[in-house]
């Protein structure tokens, strides 16, 4: 599914699953690339690997532990107790919230699908964890790096949105989108 060349979008293409060494948790695994309008962004946070839980892909039943579906979701402020988009805690400890997250909607049943800080494994149910890399299943994913990312992208939503990026969570950014690709088996 290509991107649309309008407004921001996250573009993520899911290249594989991993298998952790026990042989139980798998996640999938896959590149991310910020676009506006069209025009690759190379700034820092603004390109690099994204975990999730494992597929297949299903927005039906909610709970369901898999992946969301391939498509295109507009993106909101979260506005929860652990993670929002306005307002996250600035410590960088794993226990300390609220975090920051990007909030997916159009998931169908499925909800409080996140854009948020991954650590060890995975750290997600059908949300997406930015990180440097994971070139293997014995590669965790850093917190610290993680949380890093996601806030370069809300601060790059932020700045790309300007005046119409919203001054609450729980609204629509305007323009913005995250398109999803690939339904890799493992």
């Amino acid at each position: 599914m290509p991107i649309s060349s309008q407004g921001w979008e996250l573009h993520v293409v899911r290249n594989a699953e991993q298998t952790h060494a026990n042989g139980i948790r798998r996640r999938t695994v896959g590149r991310y690339q910020v676009y506006h309008n069209g025009v690759r962004q190379t700034g820092a946070g603004l390109s690099g690997t994204m975990a999730e839980t494992r597929g297949p892909g299903a927005n039906r039943p909610t709970g369901n532990g898999r992946r969301i579906e391939a498509g295109t979701y507009p993106l909101f402020t979260q506005d929860g107790e652990r993670y929002v988009t306005i307002g996250y805690r600035e410590s960088q400890a794993t226990n300390v919230s609220p975090k920051p997250g990007i909030l997916l909607g159009g998931t169908d049943q499925r909800v409080a699908i996140l854009i948020h800080p991954g650590q060890g494994f995975l750290s997600s149910i059908g949300c997406f964890n930015p990180c440097t890399r994971l070139p293997n299943a014995e590669e965790m994913i850093d917190y610290v790096g993680s949380r890093r990312r996601v806030i370069q992208l809300i601060d790059d939503l932020r700045a790309f949105a300007g005046a119409a990026f919203p001054n609450r969570n729980g609204r629509r950014i305007p323009n913005a989108t995250i398109v999803v690709d690939g339904e890799p088996t493992p």
